[in-house]
């Protein structure tokens, strides 16, 4: 991967070099040349290249942040959740 974009560095370098070398070239010419030849492609494809390594170490982390955690057992305490009266709920019905 490295390869590459080290290359398209390269080459846009020397494109920026030869556009402010040129009769008719200025620095201004060569700056956005390297801009927009060199530096925003490299970044882009860095960033597209990247996004599966940083998708597995993202899942990596919450793998281990989740096994890190302590299982939390319901009925740890021994106690019922709620009291028998609580739960008698007396039915109310109308007459047709």
């Amino acid at each position: 991967m490295y390869i590459v974009l080290i290359a398209w560095t390269y080459v846009a370098v020397l494109m920026a070099v030869a556009e402010a070398a040129a009769p008719n070239g200025t620095l201004l010419g060569a700056v956005v040349t390297l801009l927009f030849y060199g530096v925003l492609p490299v970044t882009l494809i860095a960033y597209l290249m990247g996004t599966p390594s940083r998708r597995r170490a993202r899942l990596r982390r919450t793998a281990e942040d989740d096994a890190s955690v302590a299982p939390i057992k319901p009925d740890a305490g021994g106690h019922p959740a709620t009291s028998a009266q609580s739960n008698a709920v007396a039915a109310v019905r109308k007459e047709a």
